[in-house]
């Protein structure tokens, strides 16, 4: 881990990241949205049910709808990407 501020132990810095990402989950988890300017933001998108396959045997398999996490780079990241 780096040491960006030697006066916070370890397990401080361990449980800020944690509670942020907890955050995170919590909001898209409500079917909101997260935006950190100058960094992306986060959101869910709907995907429909559909038929899949099995890779290891072939066979078809049912998949249901579901929401999957989405994350959109900001203007400022892809600027600092593509330099």
């Amino acid at each position: 881990m780096c040491d960006l501020n030697p006066g916070l132990a370890a397990h401080d810095v361990e449980a800020i990241v944690s509670t942020f990402f907890d955050e995170i989950a919590r909001r898209l988890a409500a079917n909101g949205r997260v935006e950190l300017r100058g960094f992306g933001a986060f959101s869910t998108r709907a995907r429909d049910a559909r038929v899949g396959r099995n890779p290891r045997t072939g066979e078809t398999v049912d998949v249901d709808a579901k929401r999957v996490p989405y994350f959109k780079p900001g203007k400022e990241m892809r600027a600092r990407l593509n330099v």
